[in-house]
């Protein structure tokens, strides 16, 4: 059968929705290797200090106030605040503050930001049914390992089609988590897998904008998994071949580039784990950009601040990305807002080339009116780099044309925080100080890391309490 070829009911034996759901009712933190748990651990601190950060930014205040006034009250915490919501509220609201800067972690098969969704899932989940934190950790790393492994399925097509896989493939990855944390049967959660179909959505309109769509999808698809699993616990019938079925998620959404691996979905469950694959963003900026952004910083350093020297830059990028990062050309060489920045290769290219950085000042509206920058930015023209290894690995490289007839070229073959080129546990806890510093105290901070990286060893209430402080200093 061919990979992308929709099995029948007579033919397919398990269902991935069987087959999930079979896994997930057996799995046990014991069954997790110790690496795995701890890399699991630096990924929730990490979400946790971009929330934190993104207090400081336009879109959490509309967010939060636009989901209060649907909101009757509840326990549930809203990450770096003291408002409690209805869990689906919360859930919503902290996927907006985690995906909002976009600087959360990556899962390259996957292409899909799982953690984003998975743990404000995990955590109102974990506290609203009483379970412990050992459970919450568990759920969450259940929830990423499904996660990933459907999106690897789609081999990047979601992108060229314009779906948005970290809302549409989240929704299912959050039903597994809440799920699990619900104390669902197989049965149950083949209904649940089955009605999150109907459920899971996003789209890379935004793109086009700047709007903040994006910011709702991972949240939304924790309300939807939530939504789902609840159903799917009280056997409201689900759809049961709902990745596979004629209409099911990958051929109703991909039928018409084809080229998904069904068998990815289900490959090595319980052996080989995806979590430690998934990248920890070095930089505020879409994944796709960070190689040519690093690039850049090289050259910086090799050509100091002589940008009136260079005539043209040249940008090589995997010919997936350019959808998302270098079109439509004339806003990405002009972003209107944070967000078209964060999503432009010429900005951040010449950003990088100018300042030798990139950091969340340079995405704010000041920095995006700088007249040497975006001077830069107009010179800056993308190819496809026909020597890509995406999605393996993010790469990039640039060329640049000076006036003397000089080129300067730099490559990032292995993008900085990929597997193969990690940050360390160091970084990533310095990451997080630096994002957290930037809207809570010191002694808050610290209370954080501890509950974190100790989960094990509290109830799930304890670090939820310790999260819903204000952010402010």
């Amino acid at each position: 059968m061919a990979a992308n070829t929709p099995p029948t009911e007579e033919r397919a034996g398990p269902a991935i929705s069987e087959r999930l759901a079979s896994f997930a009712t057996g799995f046990r933190l014991e069954h997790i290797p110790e690496a795995v748990r701890e890399r699991a651990k630096l990924l929730m601190l990490d979400a946790v200090g971009i929330a934190f950060a993104s207090h400081g930014h336009d879109f959490a205040a509309p967010a939060l106030s636009a989901i209060g006034e649907l909101d009757d009250g509840g326990e549930s915490v809203v990450i770096g605040t003291s408002v409690r919501m209805q869990p689906r509220n919360a859930i919503l609201a902290n996927g907006i503050l985690i995906h909002g800067l976009d600087f959360d972690d990556t899962h390259p098969r996957g292409v899909i930001h799982a953690t984003t969704s998975v743990l404000p899932t995990a955590l109102a989940t974990a506290v609203r049914q009483g379970r412990s934190g050992a459970d919450l950790l568990t759920a969450y790393i259940l929830g990423v390992e499904c996660a990933t492994r459907l999106g690897a399925v789609a081999q990047g097509g979601f992108h060229q089609v314009g779906f948005h896989p970290t809302g549409l493939i989240g929704a299912f990855g959050c039903t597994m988590t809440a799920g699990w944390l619900m104390g669902l049967n197989a049965a149950q959660y083949v209904d649940a897998q089955g009605l999150a179909l109907s459920m899971a959505s996003g789209t890379l309109e935004f793109l086009n904008d700047g709007a903040w769509n994006k910011r709702m999808h991972p949240g939304w698809a924790g309300v939807a998994g939530v939504t789902a699993a609840t159903l799917g616990k009280h056997r409201y019938r689900g759809t049961r071949l709902a990745y596979e079925g004629r209409f099911g998620l990958f051929p109703s959404h991909l039928g018409a580039v084809g080229g998904y691996d069904l068998s990815l979905a289900t490959a090595g469950l319980g052996e080989i784990w995806e979590l430690p694959q998934i990248s920890v963003k070095p930089l505020p900026a879409c994944h796709f950009t960070h190689a040519a952004v690093d690039a850049a910083i090289r050259l910086h350093a090799e050509q100091g601040n002589r940008i009136d020297e260079i005539a043209r830059i040249e940008v090589l990028v995997p010919a997936e990305v350019v959808k998302t990062v270098c079109e439509p050309e004339a806003r990405k060489r002009r972003p209107a807002n944070a967000y078209e920045a964060q999503f432009s290769i010429p900005y951040l290219v010449a950003n990088a080339l100018r300042k030798g950085r990139l950091a969340l000042e340079d995405i704010e509206a000041a920095a995006l009116q700088d007249p040497e920058t975006l001077a830069l930015a107009a010179m800056t023209h993308y190819r496809t780099d026909p020597e890509s290894a995406f999605p393996r690995y993010y790469d990039g490289e640039v060329i640049l044309h000076l006036r003397d007839g000089r080129t300067l070229t730099a490559r990032e073959a292995i993008n900085r925080g990929s597997s193969d080129r990690p940050l360390t546990a160091q970084d990533i806890m310095d990451k997080f100080r630096s994002n957290a510093a930037r809207h809570g105290s010191r002694s808050a901070l610290e209370a954080i890391e501890r509950a974190i990286l100790g989960i094990e060893h509290a109830p799930a209430s304890a670090l939820a309490a310790i999260l819903g402080q204000p952010a402010h200093h």
